[in-house]
């Protein structure tokens, strides 16, 4: 449903925002653009709804070339930026209708989609408010009405949880979740949580570039090139975390917890070494009682700084060379 292909985009002084990145969101899918500030996500999402010409490459949108069908492209897409699109002088209600008329919709189907967004987006008790007399979370729940006013097929979104408390991010979490059942949803945040509690799969960009792309567990075995396991058992602290410290593809072993001979550690290893299994032979040999032993996948704050920090060293070192 998206694609984009060598998307580069160089800005005055030097400053190079997106730097041949690629990527693909498939129809249905809900994909979070996850980066840090300055990373090229919002630069991304402007070249895709048609709001930027790149420096070069290409995106299309349901198979329609941004630059070459941009009033298509506009009429697949609903789109909520940053910096939110909304006339503050006017009624949410009224601001709405006008939006819903630029789009094209009239009559009773505008009617239709008016009363859709009001119950979905929670607008009912500020309807006939003016905007700027709303709190931040009803502007952002008011901005996300008017990219769904036209039931748009692809739906993009530029950090619309910014700035909202708990209670508001549920809010705009359930609903794109809900919205994922029809559309294809694209996500750009800095909150790794968010990404990772509404997305299929995950797009991490850093310096400009995609440096990884797939479903979480995906990215963690790219960026740790390992496992990890936790293990609670009944031995002597010395001779167990030497006797784990010596099971083949195991590269560190961490205390966790020493409770008067029940231990708990956390042991870290190759990929495809098949741990557990080794740690539970290794215990049976002793007659040590194992019990716990579980895997521990590492964080999505963990494989995203593993994979940043990396981009930013190679990038370093281009530099210097």
């Amino acid at each position: 449903m998206i694609t984009a292909e060598g998307l580069t985009m160089h800005y005055g002084g030097g400053v190079v925002a997106l730097n041949k990145a690629s990527f693909q969101v498939n129809e249905g899918e809900v994909v979070g653009l996850l980066g840090p500030n300055g990373a090229g996500k919002s630069t991304a999402l402007k070249i895709i709804t048609t709001y930027l010409y790149p420096t070069a490459g290409k995106a299309f949108v349901g198979g329609k070339n941004v630059l070459d069908e941009a009033m298509a492209v506009r009429k697949l897409i609903g789109y909520l930026p940053e910096v939110l699109p909304l006339y503050r002088d006017m009624e949410v209600g009224a601001y709405l209708k006008f939006v819903g008329r630029a789009r094209g919709l009239s009559g009773r189907a505008l009617k239709e989609r008016l009363g859709w967004v009001r119950e979905a987006c929670g607008l009912e008790p500020t309807f006939k408010k003016i905007i700027r007399e709303l709190s931040k979370g009803f502007r952002q729940r008011t901005a996300l009405a008017q990219a769904l006013i036209h039931d748009p097929k692809v739906v993009i979104l530029d950090e619309p949880t910014s700035g909202l408390d708990p209670h508001q991010i549920m809010e705009i979490r359930r609903l794109v979740l809900e919205m994922a059942k029809s559309k294809t949803v694209m996500i750009s945040t800095h909150i790794l949580q968010e990404a990772e509690a509404i997305s299929d799969r995950i797009i991490i960009i850093s310096q400009g570039r995609i440096v990884a792309d797939g479903a979480l567990d995906q990215l963690r075995t790219k960026a740790m090139e390992g496992e990890r396991v936790e293990v609670t058992l009944t031995a002597p602290r010395i001779e167990a975390e030497a006797a784990l410290s010596g099971i083949p593809g195991v590269r560190k072993v961490s205390v966790i917890a020493d409770k008067g001979g029940s231990l708990s550690f956390r042991v870290e290893a190759a990929l495809g070494k098949n741990v557990m299994r080794e740690i539970g032979l290794m215990a049976a040999a002793k007659r040590w009682s194992v019990t716990e032993l579980r895997n521990h996948p590492f964080s999505l704050e963990e494989t995203f700084l593993a994979l940043t920090e990396a981009e930013a060293g190679t990038k370093a070192k281009g530099e210097a060379a």
